[in-house]
């Protein structure tokens, strides 16, 4: 059921008409999808459930009064992922703002012997935003305006893993993009969220218990932050001063350091 968006939001972005949400139907998509219906904007909604897609779109359609068209894709799957690529580049049905939210959580070690867990994250958080990416960027930049937001994480500046490792791929991939794109009028902003009150955890089996409260953010907070964030051009996004104040102490901490925090952290987040 969707909630309706507490407060007054900015406006910020209204100039924008349609939005594509991947991983649409829970978590930072689903309410990056709801903010956006409360702003006015059609939607064009990404996953892998159907069911869930059309559930989701029905109630923003009836709650918010926008359009909201489904397309069911595995992203893990690169000719699906090229249909939600060719959606966003799509010049007779334009996107005005890409939100490739996809993903999931990540436990298997670097040296299990099987890897298709660790190749089926790089086709989901790395390939698609690439893919789905490009062709946002490529498709804005010829109309002289858009915007793009990947979902990183502050993992990205941490070493737990092939999580953290796709995620600092996520943030310098979009670095990498709001370069190439200065100029044309379209941005491309990472948000890095820290720990958020989500499903997300639950659904990856991540022991967050011990997680002090002050070290979670607010889902709302987060996305209305980063949407105003991507509003004014801000390349990096990270919610709350308390998590920026921690990102850039680790951008100063010497690695060594880094990598015993990591190990330290990593035992609250192997699965149950």
């Amino acid at each position: 059921m969707v909630t309706p968006v507490p407060g007054v939001l900015s406006t910020s972005l209204s100039a924008m008409t349609t939005a594509l949400v991947t991983g649409a139907t829970a978590g930072i998509g689903a309410t990056f999808a709801r903010h956006l219906a409360s702003r006015g904007h059609d939607l064009v909604l990404v996953a892998r459930d159907e069911e869930r897609l059309r559930v989701s779109a029905a109630e923003l359609s009836r709650v918010y009064g926008v359009e909201v068209e489904v397309l069911r894709a595995d992203l893990s799957d690169v000719e699906q992922t090229r249909a939600v690529a060719a959606r966003a580049e799509d010049a007779d049905r334009p996107v005005d703002l890409v939100i490739n939210n996809a993903g999931f959580g990540l436990h298997s070690p670097l040296l299990d012997p099987d890897t298709s867990t660790h190749e089926r994250a790089l086709d989901v958080m790395c390939r698609a935003v690439l893919l789905i990416g490009g062709a946002a960027g490529r498709a804005m930049s010829a109309r002289g305006s858009g915007s793009i937001i990947n979902v990183s994480s502050t993992a990205g500046w941490v070493t737990l893993g092939h999580y953290s490792a796709i995620k600092a791929w996520v943030t310098a991939y979009t670095e990498g993009l709001a370069v190439e794109l200065r100029g044309t009028g379209v941005t491309a902003t990472a948000l890095a969220p820290g720990w958020v009150h989500t499903e997300f955890h639950e659904r990856a089996g991540i022991r967050a218990g011990k997680i002090p409260e002050i070290a979670w953010v607010d889902v709302d907070r987060l996305v209305g932050e980063c949407l105003d964030d991507a509003a004014r051009g801000k390349v990096i996004s990270i919610p709350t001063r308390r998590w920026k104040v921690a990102i850039q102490v680790a951008r100063h901490t010497p690695r060594r350091t880094i990598r015993w925090v990591s190990s330290a952290l990593s035992s609250s987040r192997r699965p149950h």
